[in-house]
This record gives structure tokens, C-alpha cells and sequence, in this order.
């Protein structure tokens, strides 16, 4: 019993300062292929509810469409890429949706999850990942997740919401 005890106190000592970021719900997927970006939002800021959040869609992140929220405003930003990406179809994309924002009221007490439906371009690098730099508004204060790792920053007080390409899964066909 103690040691069933003591293990559940180290798990959820080691999961409660990812449990404090807006993170990704699926932190690993494949280029050239649907994502469903799910943002988790656990609290607000310092007590105070949130109110807005704001996703930075990344580069190689196409056909984006956000879910709709009960008692949310969803404003949608379009805009030109760098470069032309390639899409579900193969045909370039040289536009789309370059950042999504949702605005309501999430109580501290509370959690929420904030959803988008994409497709990742087949250019996309597996082994590289990509940042959705967010933006967590409160009544009283802001977090700004927007950071991602450098060659000399090994700590991140505010990470950006983070995604690991993997390269896509082999299939067998079976005789």
C-alpha cells in the first residue's frame, strides 16, 4: 500500500509543471496527414479566469479549421505563406489561416480544451518539431506560451505548445 501511495505521489509530482503550460493533447504526428491540434488550457492567471486565447499556427500547418465552442467568439486570421505548401491533394497552398483566437470566459477552477482540425504538409521534416505559439489572456494578467528552445536556452519559463513530427507509420499488407 505505501509504495502504491508513494508511486502515485512521484507520477503526479512529475506531471503537475506540464499540467501548469497550454500544451498539446497529441504531442507527435506525421507529415502528410490530418492533425487534430487539441490546446489543453488548465488554469488562468493567478486566479483570474481566462478570457481569450490566441494560436500562432506554424508554417506547414494548412487547412486549418477551428471547433466551434458554446458561448465562444472564434475570429479566424488569413493570411500569405513564405513559400507555397504542399496539401492533401498535392496542389500548392499559398494561403490560409495563420492564427485562430477564441474568446469567452474559462474559470481558474477549471480546464478546457480548444480545438483545430489541420493537415500537416508532406514538406514538413520528421525529426524536426513545430511551435504554435499561444497566447492565454485573463481577466487579470496574461501568460504569452511563445518560447521555443534555442541552442542556448535549456529552460523555457513560458514554452510555446510543442509538436514532434515522426515519420509516418509502415503498413504490411497481409497475404
Amino acid at each position: 500500500m505505501r509504495r502504491t501511495a508513494f508511486a502515485f505521489v512521484c507520477l503526479a509530482a512529475t506531471a503537475m509543471p506540464a499540467a501548469a503550460h497550454v500544451t498539446l493533447l497529441q504531442r507527435e504526428a506525421a507529415p502528410g496527414a490530418p492533425y487534430k491540434a487539441i490546446f489543453v488550457v488548465p488554469h488562468g492567471c493567478s486566479g483570474s479566469a481566462t478570457v481569450r486565447l490566441t494560436v500562432t499556427i506554424p508554417a506547414g500547418v494548412l487547412l486549418v479549421k477551428p471547433m466551434a465552442k458554446p458561448d465562444w467568439k472564434t475570429d479566424v486570421v488569413h493570411g500569405t505563406y513564405a513559400k507555397p505548401w504542399a496539401s492533401s491533394h498535392g496542389a500548392k497552398m499559398t494561403e490560409g489561416v495563420t492564427q485562430v483566437t477564441w474568446s469567452g470566459r474559462l474559470p481558474d477552477e477549471y480546464f478546457d480544451e480548444f480545438v483545430l482540425m489541420t493537415f500537416l504538409s508532406s514538406e514538413l521534416a520528421p525529426g524536426s518539431a513545430l511551435y504554435f505559439p499561444a497566447i492565454q489572456t485573463c481577466e487579470s494578467g496574461e501568460h504569452r506560451w511563445v518560447q521555443s528552445p534555442s541552442s542556448k536556452q535549456h529552460h523555457l519559463d513560458e514554452p510555446a505548445p510543442s509538436l514532434k513530427l515522426v515519420p509516418p507509420s509502415v503498413t504490411t499488407k497481409k497475404d
